[in-house]
């Protein structure tokens, strides 16, 4: 049966830089954020990410919700800037400073080039930084972290969210998505086949899902949807709510 039509690339999409990393057979290695990453990281994600525009549409929303006109708003993890683009252009005219954050200097050079591309004018901040280190975020009411946490390692983490916690204005929100694993082993082994029969849709064949599951296998850790939840309230957010949800995806908004 012929694999479905993928769903429409982002406006700012390169449409010539096809993910096909793991096309060909090659020697197992730890999945990296490198210059071959950053040049088909548009094109991977949309293919790999379930809804990815409709995600990136609510998390916009729901940032605009919650940014204080004088107040800086974050990114964590920015990758190529997709986040850092939309969110500049529902928030133009609401006096709030957009950062992007990221410890990949290839995704933060291809982010700059889009920014200047889409946005010149708007003031985009990008900082490359130790996310295992975090800076202090100054005058914080939105921190975004789509799909980052689980690149962060465990022992990290909870020092990673207590951080942000401490750092967002008071009525401020960290907005997380992140792939989870289920609690019940019979329909996590299910999620996680539907999950590939949408990357067989997508257009991956099984050598592209066998070798990029590989090389995600340490770099990629997801923890339990409960145990996020956990580590956002340990962490003294006052309010955690799941907005959105397929099978092993999940998105969360912790306010403070």
């Amino acid at each position: 049966m012929p694999a479905d039509k993928p769903p429409s690339s982002l406006p700012f999409q390169d449409p010539a830089s096809r993910d096909e990393l793991f096309a060909r057979k090659q020697d197992s290695h730890d999945f990296r954020f490198n210059a071959e990453t950053a040049r088909v990281f548009d094109d991977m994600v949309n293919r790999s990410v379930p809804y990815y525009d409709e995600i990136q549409r609510m998390v916009c929303e729901l940032a605009g919700s919650f940014a204080a006109p004088g107040t800086n708003l974050y990114d964590i993890g920015c990758a190529t800037g997709n986040t850092l683009i939309q969110l500049q252009q529902r928030l133009a005219d609401k006096n709030v400073r957009i950062i992007g954050i990221d410890n990949s200097d290839e995704m933060l050079s291809r982010a700059q080039v889009k920014i200047q591309h889409h946005c010149a004018d708007s003031g985009i901040r990008l900082v490359n930084a130790n996310l295992h280190e975090l800076p202090h975020l100054d005058n914080a009411s939105v921190v975004i972290m789509l799909l980052t946490l689980q690149f962060v390692r465990p022992l990290y983490r909870e020092k990673l969210v207590h951080a942000i916690c401490s750092s967002l204005n008071q009525n401020g929100c960290l907005i997380l998505v992140e792939k989870v694993t289920g609690s019940c082993t019979m329909l996590n082994r299910l999620f996680i086949e539907y999950y590939y029969h949408y990357k067989r849709r997508m257009g991956y064949s099984e050598l592209e899902i066998a070798q990029k599951r590989e090389a995600l296998e340490n770099v990629l850790i997801p923890y339990h949807h409960e145990e996020n939840l956990k580590l956002l309230q340990d962490a003294g957010f006052a309010q955690v709510e799941e907005f959105f949800r397929w099978y092993n995806f999940s998105g969360v908004i912790a306010i403070k």
